[in-house]
């Protein structure tokens, strides 16, 4: 088979280099920050870059989106870290990657999209909450006091803390950071759209802290080959903790629901070929597999970087897999450079990317027009925060479905008061949810008449239904008023 870049016109190779340079300057510091907010070397945000850009960019799949770390999984990862170690971190995405690639080979990918959009973006703006209050943290120069609940309830007593010209300093970083981020798009002319706003904003932070001599931390460079560490054998063993499992299924399920969303939402961008779900989802894996075995950070499609791609005139696989070329040849030739970055600019990078997560423009409409939505996405926010993320996105899931359960167990009770009887017809869907109103009403009737039940107009009827159903029958039949339950009822 041909390289991509092989089979493009020069008009198009010309527009996917140019493409590929702006994501490239756009997943620098994203990739840099991801992997120091999540606890591990810097250079593995690139490594899994890297990987993102050479092996799963040049996959079948969707053919703009590009992938890498996620600020999404920064919180998962970081919490792994710190509870099982740096050592594990390679055994866990490796088994995310063999997983991905399972389930993409059973054709289970195109279910991902089937996840209620009110779970995902819950389980967004419960990773933007907690991916905010750890930073701002990071931002100031002081330390996390752990849990997302405990970093929420230290924010009022972190101000008093920022005193002395190191912490003051890292915060006036931070504070510069996030307003050049949001004033740089705003700037008229061509400028904004030629240089990424993430690569500007840790330029100046970079530039200030060596003009102006700042007692600010900055990123430790171990170089690329020290920062891996090959997985073997032996800790395959690790996967007999239970514990590691949950942490496993909470990687795939929002590694590659978050890719898949991806990919819909940049389907959207470009007329180009649609994304392939199933194959999307074995390149991710064979990119998490490979993540895996050099210990590297998980990968999954980011949109941040997909949208950037498209917008600069992207046409082809070609620009992705460029991306990954220039990463891995700024990470060979000039490691040292990112020993001269301010932590807090990258702190200050993944809190407005945090604040991006969480859809406070479409909580309000969504309250009014679907509550039912609402109350989904607050709920798996807020589990999140209080428990864990594969905790708070099982819940979410469960209450989604507990929420369409209900909706479409609508059931109807037409009672009509006859002279010798009282005939009551069911229609609709009777289910267990709708088992205390149906008893309710039936329990209501008049006891001096008999009563007649008609369930034929009934679309379904459960066993818990016609068990109760059943039972009210046989309980007032003992009192001499037969009820009976139509043989032809649905089951």
């Amino acid at each position: 088979m041909s390289s991509p870049l092989l089979r493009l016109r020069p008009d198009a190779l010309s527009r996917d280099v140019l493409a590929s340079i702006v994501v490239f300057l756009v997943a620098v510091p994203l990739c840099v920050g991801i992997a120091v907010a999540s606890g591990v070397p810097a250079e593995l945000g690139l490594v899994t870059g890297i990987v993102g850009g050479l092996v799963a960019g040049a996959m079948p799949g969707s053919s703009l989106q590009v992938s890498g770390p996620a600020a999404g999984l920064t919180v998962l990862v970081y919490e792994a870290v710190t509870t099982h170690g740096v050592a594990a971190l390679g055994i866990l995405v490796l088994a995310t990657g063999l997983l991905q690639i399972g389930l993409g080979l059973i054709g289970f990918g195109r279910w991902f999209r089937a996840i209620s959009t009110a779970v995902v973006h819950g389980m967004l703006a419960g990773i933007g909450l907690v991916l905010i209050s750890s930073q701002l943290y990071a931002m100031s120069g002081a330390t996390a006091p752990g849990t997302g609940l405990d970093n929420l309830a230290g924010l009022p007593d972190l101000l008093p803390r920022i005193t002395g010209a190191a912490a003051i300093s890292s915060t006036v970083i931070g504070i510069g950071t996030i307003a050049v981020l949001i004033v740089w798009k705003r700037l008229p002319g061509r400028l904004p759209g030629m240089l990424p706003g993430p690569l500007v904003a840790v330029g100046l932070a970079t530039a200030s802290v060596s003009l102006f001599d700042l007692p600010v931390a900055t990123i430790e460079v171990r170089g690329l080959i020290d920062s891996m560490r090959l997985t073997g054998l032996d800790e395959f063993g690790l996967l007999a903790d239970l514990g590691l499992l949950g942490v496993i299924l909470a990687f795939t399920l929002i590694a590659s629901a978050e890719s898949l969303f991806s990919a819909t939402a940049v389907d959207r961008m470009h007329d180009g070929p649609r994304t392939h779900y199933n194959k999307e989802l074995i390149a991710q894996g064979t990119g998490n597999t490979l993540c895996g075995l050099v210990g590297a950070l998980p990968m999954t499609a980011v949109i941040v970087r997909s949208a950037a791609n498209v917008q600069a005139g992207a046409r082809t696989k070609a620009s992705r897999i460029l991306h990954g070329v220039w990463l891995l040849l700024f990470a060979a030739l000039f490691p040292a450079a990112l020993g001269l970055i301010p932590v807090a600019a990258l702190a200050g990078i993944l809190v407005h990317a945090g604040a991006k997560l969480i859809p406070v423009t479409a909580i309000r409409p969504l309250w009014h027009e679907h509550r039912g939505e609402a109350v989904v996405l607050m709920v798996t926010a807020l589990a999140i925060i209080l428990t864990d993320m594969f905790t708070g996105v099982l819940l979410g899931i469960g209450l989604a479905v507990v929420k369409t359960a209900w909706e479409t167990s609508a059931v109807r009770l037409d009672v009509d008061e006859r002279d010798d009887r009282t005939e009551v017809a069911l229609s609709g869907c009777a289910t267990f949810l709708r088992l205390p109103l149906i008893l309710d009403t039936l329990e209501a009737l008049p006891k001096d008449r008999p009563v007649e039940l008609d369930l034929s107009r009934l679309r379904h009827l459960d066993h818990a239904c016609r068990t109760a159903l059943e039972a009210w029958s046989a309980h007032n039949s003992t009192v001499g008023v037969p009820v009976p339950v139509a043989d032809d009822a649905p089951r």
